[in-house]
């Protein structure tokens, strides 16, 4: 990272002082960005615009601000390693690096609109920086998570036809085992030192790369990016979003629930893979043009994450429920936060005691947001609103989200059923546009006038959602989606299995992990348990993705199963959870 961290010394230290108040009152900077239009078109008040693109249309126009001094002088990147490394880009900064990356991209990468790249990088400043230079070239870009295996990279590059993958050199290796079997694939970009046989090294070529770049104009409704998500049956789904569903569909989040001001360091600490990391360290904040920090460390560790707390300047925190779960398991009183005013929480079911233990031993509230990787955050508990623990907050506009019957019939306060959100004369612009390739399933989330989230709930008399469990067997576990049916199919190639049930199992720190109910070949039957559970595990860590495996393991003589021979996922997760 030697050419992008040299890049940094061309701005001033930071200095922490707070910034103007006038900057608030009287709203200039906000103004010139639109800021209040894009929270109208985001409650439906008004009407997407036909073209958008937020490299152009947001970060372009904060440099701007940037340079008049109508902005805090903090960083729009602030990235560190905890080791001594630290890059620190300005919206100046990220925009003069975007466009070079764009052409890098361009050419010799031969990427053109429309194409699509996948991107698995850990958290380093490159992944942001490809980001912004995929949406001005109108590159669909697909992110990944670094945790993802060959048979798993395999698949989404055949799946998405993609032209182009970019990574680093953890990962080369299985692109290289693989790449041949995927004919669209045509160009390998390397973001690390050295060179590799068969792949273009995006440092060397960044540095000759030509700084100027005119933005695509793209349309509102255009492809930005797809997103994997797994399903109960068959391979992850690939969910595809426009320029506008992030762009603009985030102002709500960004202001009612981040509660986020230019002045504001916004440290998120999602995956990349995920949507969590393109809404909270992405588009969110720099929509609001505030600083997003990063703090790369390859596994997380509580007291890191306290101390950083501590030495930097963080404002506001998002993560989720598992790590405050780990967190509140430290001595926090003897901590003092320097900045941290406002910490959130997503992506899984928070404890009522995480949250009454969080703010007992800190001072701060855990606000809870709730969402889903195709239609972004449905519902939110504002910030300075009422906090009920166990509660995912109010419907977040423009979603007008209902408990419904398999009737789509509304049911009374406080029942249980379907959370769904009601879709009026068309569906919101925020929705993902489509499953690519899979009309099927894009169509089977539909019910009547209903999109239905796939998760149980109920809506008390304060309108406050309440959730009670995923309607299919997806596993949700440290915030990460897990779909049963890659971690059987990953089970069943293992010689000593004829078969299993993959479910979630309740955990005191992950909310709940996986679990896998396997009846053994013959000849395996009088293996030594223990031992056959270990190597059952390590079989799935090198089939997929390591956080898909079963933390739990039970050997049974048979599985339920339905007259038809379908295998009772439901049974066996209620009787998991003490529901039987």
């Amino acid at each position: 990272m030697k050419t992008l961290v040299k890049l940094q010394a061309l701005r001033p230290i930071w200095n922490p002082k707070p910034f103007c108040n006038s900057f608030h009152k009287d709203g200039r900077a906000f103004a010139s960005l639109n800021l209040s239009e894009y929270e109208a078109i985001n409650r439906c008040e008004k009407e997407v615009p036909e073209h958008f693109n937020f490299a152009n249309d947001i970060l372009d126009q904060w440099s701007k601000i940037e340079k008049d001094g109508q902005r805090p002088p903090n960083p729009a990147l602030w990235w560190i390693n905890g080791k001594g490394s630290e890059v620190r880009w300005s919206f100046e900064e990220l925009g003069a690096l975007s466009r070079k990356a764009a052409n890098v991209l361009l050419d010799p990468c031969g990427l053109q609109r429309g194409d699509r790249a996948i991107l698995i990088l850990p958290r380093v400043p490159e992944w942001w920086l490809l980001n912004v230079a995929c949406i001005r070239t109108g590159i669909v870009f697909i992110p990944g998570t670094p945790l993802l295996t060959a048979k798993d990279i395999l698949y989404r590059l055949q799946a998405s036809e993609a032209k182009c993958i970019i990574t680093n050199d953890n990962l080369a290796p299985a692109v290289d085992s693989v790449s041949s079997s995927c004919p669209a694939l045509k160009t390998k970009l390397l973001i690390s030192e050295g060179r590799r046989d068969g792949w273009l090294n995006f440092k060397e070529l960044f540095q000759t790369a030509p700084s100027s770049h005119n933005c695509v104009k793209t349309k509102s409704d255009e492809p930005m990016t797809i997103y994997f998500t797994s399903g109960t049956t068959g391979s992850p789904k690939m969910a595809e979003h426009t320029h506008s569903s992030y762009g603009i569909g985030c102002a709500i989040t960004a202001r009612y629930w981040l509660d986020l001001k230019p002045s504001d360091i916004m440290w998120n600490m999602s995956d990349t893979g995920w949507i969590k990391a393109a809404i909270g360290s992405v588009f969110a904040p720099w929509l609001r043009g505030s600083s997003v920090f990063i703090h790369h460390m390859p596994q997380f560790d509580p007291r890191e994450t306290l101390n950083t707390l501590i030495r930097y300047p963080v404002t506001t925190m998002c993560s989720a429920p598992t790590v405050y779960r780990m967190l509140v398991q430290q001595d926090l009183t003897s901590y003092r936060f320097k900045s941290l005013r406002h910490c959130l929480t997503g992506g899984e079911p928070l404890n009522p005691e995480v949250l009454t233990q969080w703010k007992k031993q800190t001072g701060l509230e855990l606000y809870e947001g709730y969402g889903q990787t195709e239609v972004g955050v449905i519902s939110l508990t504002e910030k300075g609103k009422k906090i009920k623990p166990g509660s995912m907050g109010k419907p977040a506009p423009p979603y007008d989200v209902q408990i419904i019957d398999e009737n789509c019939n509304i049911l009374p306060r406080g029942e249980e059923g379907d959370i769904a959100i009601r879709i009026q004369s068309k569906q919101p612009f925020c929705f993902f546009t489509r499953y690519v390739d899979n009309p099927e399933k894009t169509a089977s989330t539909f019910r009547g006038n209903f999109y239905i989230t796939g998760d149980r709930g109920w809506m008390d008399e304060e309108g406050y959602l309440w959730f009670v469990a995923r309607a299919d067997d997806v596993i949700i576990s440290s915030g990460y989606r897990i779909g049963p049916f890659e971690v059987e199919s990953a089970l069943i190639e293992h010689p000593a299995v004829v078969e299993s049930a993959v479910v979630s199992s309740p955990d005191p720190i992950r909310g709940e992990v996986v679990k896998a109910f396997v009846v053994l070949s013959q000849s395996f039957a009088s293996h030594n348990a223990e031992k056959l559970t270990v190597e059952l595990q390590d079989h799935v860590k090198k089939i997929t993705a390591p956080y898909k495996y079963p933390r739990k393991v039970e050997f049974v003589q048979q599985l339920p199963k339905t007259i038809s021979g379908k295998i009772r996922r439901n049974e066996l997760r209620k009787k998991e959870w003490g529901q039987m």
